[in-house]
């Protein structure tokens, strides 16, 4: 697709591990606007996956899924953590993603092996959302710290994809008219074998209360115009953010703002290892014991941190 002729330093731009805003104008009807984010994932998402191996279907999974709390982070105003997380029956029976109101991402899933090799060889991964998670919900919750009410959503997990499924909640939850695409994979880019996530959202804005029947046709034109951006150009690194964005929208009037940073960053550490332990009654931490000695790994980085028996004692003598 052709994009017009624009000054260098608009297409300029962090191309990974970040999410751009953006807003389309249209000069016709008057009041119609729609605003959107364009989140890219380059070192971010393949340094988490990574950091666990996962088989090539879970990864991209959760490889979509941190794409898409990147993007549904960015369109909230919060002081916290957004979280998305799906729960289910299926090979793949939890996955978590999350992000910090500073940008700090992290991620990571759980699965049976031996359900997952037996749905992939009945074709799962075609459909994967009833062929590799099942039956069970996606749940959407920002919590901004124990002063706080923590708000959730939930949806059951229905439709063929996690696009499909998120398309669900915004239908159920959202007064605003949403439209997304996610997409994740690996790619002969740079590195062999990384991998890249990217996630495009699009939101219908309220209209004045003078504002035709025709303000909806800004919002037709911009999701055609969204439907034809495949993966391997959301994913393309030689594209920045801004020029992908003129690419597709330039006949809307694009307009972007500066773009917001992204990294990974788990909050684990010794002391909240310790904090745990410390709960926990000495019976019940018999039974994790290895000689003598108990080790904590994360979930989502994949740390470790060992304890003593010396140590572990230490907690419970006061």
């Amino acid at each position: 697709m052709p994009e017009p002729a624009s000054a260098p330093e608009e297409l300029a731009g962090p191309v990974d591990d970040v999410v751009q805003p953006f807003q389309l104008h249209h000069p016709r009807p008057p009041g119609a606007r729609i605003s959107g984010r364009l989140v890219r994932l380059g070192p971010l998402v393949d340094g988490a996956l990574r950091r666990h191996a996962y088989p090539a279907p879970v990864a991209q999974l959760v490889a979509e899924l941190l794409a898409l709390a990147g993007g549904l982070a960015a369109t909230l105003k919060f002081e916290g953590i957004f979280s998305l997380q799906t729960q289910s029956d299926g090979p793949i029976t939890l996955m978590v993603a999350d992000v910090t109101d500073a940008g700090g991402m992290r991620a990571y899933a759980r699965f049976d092996a031996a359900k997952l090799a037996a749905a992939l060889d009945e074709g799962g991964s075609g459909a994967p959302v009833p062929g590799l998670l099942g039956k069970g919900y996606l749940a959407f919750t920002v919590d901004q710290g124990p002063d706080t009410e923590r708000y959730q959503s939930i949806v059951a997990l229905e439709g063929d994809t996690l696009t499909s499924c998120a398309q669900s909640y915004f239908r159920q939850s959202q007064q605003l008219d949403t439209a997304l695409i996610l997409a994740a994979g690996q790619r002969p880019w740079g590195d062999e074998g990384a991998f890249r996530a990217a996630a495009l959202i699009l939101q219908r804005l309220p209209v004045g209360p003078h504002a035709s029947e025709d303000a909806l046709d800004p919002w037709r034109e911009a999701m055609l115009l969204m439907a034809t951006c495949g993966a391997d150009e959301l994913l393309d690194p030689a594209l920045t953010p801004a020029r992908l964005l003129l690419r597709l929208f330039h006949q809307m009037g694009v307009r972007v703002t500066p773009p917001r940073s992204l990294a990974f960053a788990c909050r684990c550490s010794r002391a909240r290892a310790e904090a745990v332990l410390q709960r926990l009654p000495l019976d019940e931490l018999a039974a994790f014991k290895l000689d003598g000695r108990i080790t904590v790994t994360c979930e989502f980085c994949s740390t470790t941190h060992s304890f003593e028996e010396a140590e572990i004692d230490a907690y419970h003598a006061h």
